[in-house]
């Protein structure tokens, strides 16, 4: 309830005082703002719509997922904002990992791992992205060069609105739900989730997802 009413207090407030301002400069800087906090909230809405979901579907088995072109189509939608930061974005695929859930659901997860590898990793980095067909298990490594996040943060890092920054998570568009999102579809996969990282030098998480065989 406090991050919704955060946004809502900053829309009404700066809409109550559009009333009594005359300076055309001044009204059009409120108005970004309030278009700003709008769409925060609209991105908490959705992701707190979309954990709900997750946590209330007992099971995300549905279909085969062939894993290598879920991950190629997400690396084709977020190249250009790589390339914007100039990253060196790379994709390295091994095998042909196919798992029995959703596809939509593992493509949601996919793409929140590697769009926070983008958001957090300065200009000039590097983003690099392995899938790798296991004797049991699906691997998904999304590495990163960013700045790293604390030993002490780790714990919680999957934890519902926990922000290792709140200032920079706000600014970049984070809204604190989306690693809780990613465990939730994890976990859904009768998978796991690691992260290992190191400050300065850069966060790989790790997914790992039971392959889809014939006899089972």
């Amino acid at each position: 309830s406090h991050e919704l009413k955060t946004p809502l207090t900053s829309i009404k407030g700066f809409s109550e005082t559009l009333r009594i301002v005359g300076d055309e400069a001044t009204k059009n800087k409120f108005l970004d703002i309030i278009d700003v906090e709008a769409e925060r909230l609209r991105r908490l809405i959705e992701d707190i719509l979309s954990l709900s979901a997750i946590e209330n579907q007992k099971s995300l088995a549905v279909e085969i997922v062939n894993a290598a072109e879920v991950v190629k189509e997400t690396c084709s939608l977020l190249e250009r904002a790589a390339g914007e930061k100039n990253i060196d974005f790379s994709l390295i695929i091994k095998g042909d990992p196919e798992f029995v859930g959703d596809i939509d659901k593992f493509k949601q997860m996919t793409i929140n791992l590697v769009d926070n590898a983008i958001k957090y990793t300065e200009p000039n980095g590097k983003v690099k992205i392995r899938l790798e067909e296991q004797p049991t298990n699906l691997l998904l490594k999304v590495m990163d060069t960013g700045a790293g996040i604390g030993e002490e943060h780790i714990p919680r890092l999957f934890e519902r609105f926990y922000r290792v920054d709140k200032s920079r998570d706000r600014a970049k568009g984070g809204t604190g739900l989306g690693l809780a999102i990613v465990k939730h579809i994890v976990l859904g996969f009768g998978g796991t989730i690691e992260v290992h990282s190191e400050l300065g030098k850069g966060t790989v998480f790790t997914v790992l997802i039971p392959l889809f065989r014939e006899e089972s």
